[in-house]
């Protein structure tokens, strides 16, 4: 029985890798606390809950709704990255500042927090611990269980048995994306964290619109998987580049910064 490719064991290792790598540097420059792992975690794990209940109750109806036109349904998609992701960040944000949990000099942990959960750990520890239990249940038999996964993975992934040449462009492309990812979670947990301290209505305004970034996924089969990749990994650097300027006179060494009101969590003023 064929096995998978085991370059697709690359993509996991090298999303995990600088996920966990990017984490960690952070944290030993900056000497960060695991709160921010903590309260990272919270705002994303609630924000993807929440997409699944939505998704689970509205996404059928809408698809018959639309009949498979693709701007409404990229708006859907967008508008609850821009509601959960961002806008759940932003609430965790507010409440661990106003419990003097985190600070000004947490936003960047905050945003690689943000992108070590979805990146790190759900689509690449999971994504790992599938890929070596798929190959350990194709090389333990050809019938049974065995024949059932592979009948099942050839139906529903069958790039996970190409040939190296032609697998290797296609995990290169996967991990592109994680890394458009992590430059997107980034930008506006970053924006989100400074939003919530110093009460900047602009932070906020400039980090939502950037949840919108989902509505391209609908569009990725026209636009092809190299184009969409090129797409999304532009827009994500150009919003890393405007959250860092926008910021960049109160990101500052720590101890050189003016803190907020201690408590005074809350959107009141630019």
């Amino acid at each position: 029985m064929q096995e998978i490719d085991a370059i697709w064991f690359l993509y996991p290792v090298l999303t995990v890798g600088f996920s966990l790598g990017t984490v960690w540097y952070w944290r030993r420059r900056n000497s960060s606390t695991w709160a921010v792992l903590g309260f990272s975690l919270a705002a994303y794990s609630g924000a993807i809950i929440l997409k699944e209940v939505v998704q689970l109750l509205t996404l059928g109806p809408f698809e018959a709704l639309v009949s498979g036109n693709l701007l409404p349904l990229g708006i859907y998609f967008g508008a609850q990255t821009v509601a959960f992701e961002v806008g759940g960040a932003y609430l965790v944000a507010s409440l661990a500042i106003s419990r003097r949990r985190l600070n000004e000099r947490d936003a960047v942990g905050y945003g690689l927090g943000l992108a070590f959960w979805e990146n790190g750990v759900l689509l690449g520890i999971i994504t790992l611990i599938n890929y070596v239990s798929y190959y350990a249940i194709l090389a333990s038999g050809s019938s049974g269980l065995p024949q059932l996964v592979y009948n099942t993975l050839v139906a529903n992934e069958p790039a996970l048995f190409y040939s190296p040449g032609t697998a290797l462009p296609l995990v290169s492309l996967a991990v592109l994306e994680r890394l458009s990812s992590l430059l997107i979670h980034l930008s506006w947990g970053c924006l989100t964290l400074l939003a919530a301290f110093y009460r900047r209505r602009l932070y906020l305004a400039v980090a939502l619109p950037m949840g919108m970034i989902d509505a391209l996924v609908p569009f990725a089969p026209a636009m092809g998987d190299y184009v969409f990749e090129a797409v999304i990994l532009t827009i994500s650097v150009a919003c890393l580049a405007v959250a860092m300027a926008l910021t960049s006179n109160v990101r500052r060494a720590p101890g050189t910064t003016v803190a907020a009101p201690a408590g005074s969590a809350g959107i009141t003023s630019l």
